[in-house]
């Protein structure tokens, strides 16, 4: 799967994912931060799923209505839970992501936000996933 990772995510999650045969791009490797709008809008154009820390880039997404192709958010994994946990989700809701869904994971818990949900429903909660987030 095509990937963007942010740099907020930890660095040693990058060996991990392309070790799984993920086609990664780091935004830690740019010359410069060109910013969130930038970033969207560079894993719109290339097709990536974009995995982040940052809550924001799910309200441009669901609020401001820009274009993405899936986006995961990790919250409150230690460092070292993060490629697990990353892993775990594109493994089991690629399919989702690759059609725009935004995926919340907590331990214990995942959040998907369909993109027919971000179309239609920009006051809405997202569902809950039956699923269990790892974070051993």
């Amino acid at each position: 799967m095509k990937v963007m990772r942010d740099t907020c995510v930890w660095g040693g999650s990058l060996a991990d994912l392309r070790a799984a045969g993920h086609d990664v791009v780091w935004t830690g490797e740019w010359d410069e931060d060109p910013g969130d709008d930038q970033i969207l809008a560079s894993v719109h154009a290339e097709e990536r799923v974009l995995v982040t820390l940052d809550k924001d880039f799910g309200e441009m997404a669901v609020f401001r209505r820009l274009p993405h192709h899936g986006i995961v958010r990790l919250v409150n994994f230690s460092a070292r839970q993060q490629a697990t946990v990353c892993l775990d989700v594109l493994l089991r809701h690629g399919d989702e992501l690759l059609a725009g869904a935004i995926v919340t994971a907590e331990l214990g818990r995942l959040r998907i936000r369909p993109a027919d949900e971000q179309d239609s429903d920009h006051d809405g909660e997202a569902s809950d996933s039956e699923d269990e987030a790892e974070g051993d």
